[in-house]
């Protein structure tokens, strides 16, 4: 695609993400030492309007990293703590009877929760039971919260990062398959680098910590959210991430030997969806206004690993859904010509 066939509007719309997204990384860096990909996919999951699942150890800065960000984004934020006795009503918000000064009745008034803000940190989301958990459902789909038989919606933007502990730990409840499906993206936090972490400890232990200026407002993230649905995906990118999708499904006519034999389920519908508005997202993020099989790929991680179900067989043999997204890739070639099936 050529500049000239892009509208100009666009064109300056996606030089300006592209220096917002430099100037944030910028500005995260006062504080974040590192994790470079994890900044890139929270900002792919915000600009793609949806949801993202932080997976670490303790202390690795899941809750620093999106506190930081919140700081960085002129919008409202608030922290839900999820333990095991937090209740539904304590999120979403609840009816309490108020007398009416003027007429003296009894009245039910709608107190919202911490939900109702732009930016939600589920802070340790699997730490609480799955009612509770399930309490985020309808917020995260429809944007909309359903109280005492009224429908209070949710501020726009609004989006959830959500961080949770590897569930081998004490204390953690898995998270139900449709909320793990609500979550555009699922980020891995790994350990820092032996340079980062010396840095870390540099700065904490004496105190040399930044201070983040504000780069973004709610307008300019629903206007690059807006952008990202006008970024074109050619039938070869949409052919790619429809082509590895289809062939993650046991049983199917697309399916290699390996998937047949390692996996319970594959990923639905939504997993195409995901790596293409992803792939759109990220090419903004580089100043480009258009996305490529590279962007797919560097998005199917994140993507895909909630959304792969590997079996008993492949615990055993030590296959996890990561190393089955990287022989899906391996498997299916970038340079073949993709067409709509008939």
């Amino acid at each position: 695609m050529t500049t000239d066939s892009i509208p100009a509007d666009d064109v300056a719309a996606v030089q300006k993400c592209e220096g917002a997204y430099n100037t944030l990384r910028d500005e995260l860096a006062k504080v974040i030492v590192g994790q470079s990909d994890v900044i890139e996919q929270v900002l792919i999951a915000i600009f793609a309007r949806g949801h993202a699942l932080l997976e670490g150890v303790p202390g690795l800065a899941k809750t620093l990293l999106i506190s930081s960000l919140a700081q960085a984004l002129h919008l409202t934020f608030k922290r839900i703590q999820f333990t095991p006795d937090l209740m539904p009503s304590d999120v979403t918000g609840t009816d309490v009877i108020q007398e009416n000064l003027e007429t003296h009745n009894r009245e039910y008034k709608f107190l919202p929760g911490p939900l109702f803000a732009n930016m939600i940190l589920a802070d340790e989301i699997n730490r609480t039971p799955p009612k509770t958990q399930a309490a985020m459902l309808e917020a995260m789909q429809e944007r909309q919260v359903s109280a005492g038989g009224q429908i209070h919606q949710l501020p726009d933007p609004f989006f959830v990062l959500a961080t949770q502990n590897p569930l081998e730990q004490e204390g953690t409840y898995p998270l139900p398959e449709a909320q793990l499906d609500r979550f555009l993206l699922h980020i891995r936090v790994a350990y820092p680098s032996a340079a980062d972490e010396w840095e870390v400890a540099r700065r904490v232990t004496t105190g040399h910590m930044g201070k983040i200026e504000g780069v973004l407002s709610g307008d300019d993230i629903v206007g690059y959210q807006r952008l990202v649905q006008r970024v074109p995906a050619s039938d070869q990118v949409l052919g790619y991430a429809h082509a590895l999708v289809r062939a993650s499904r046991p049983g199917t006519e697309e399916a290699p030997d390996f998937v047949n034999k390692w996996v319970n389920w594959g990923a639905g519908p939504r997993g195409v969806l995901t790596l293409v508005t992803c792939a759109k997202a990220r090419a903004i993020l580089y100043g480009r206004y258009h996305a490529t099989i590279g962007d797919v790929q560097a998005v199917a991680q994140g993507a895909l690993r909630h959304r792969i179900a590997p079996n008993y067989a492949a615990q055993a043999a030590d296959i996890n859904s990561e190393k089955l997204i990287d022989m899906l890739m391996e498997r299916t070639p970038a340079d073949r010509k993709y067409a709509r099936p008939a």
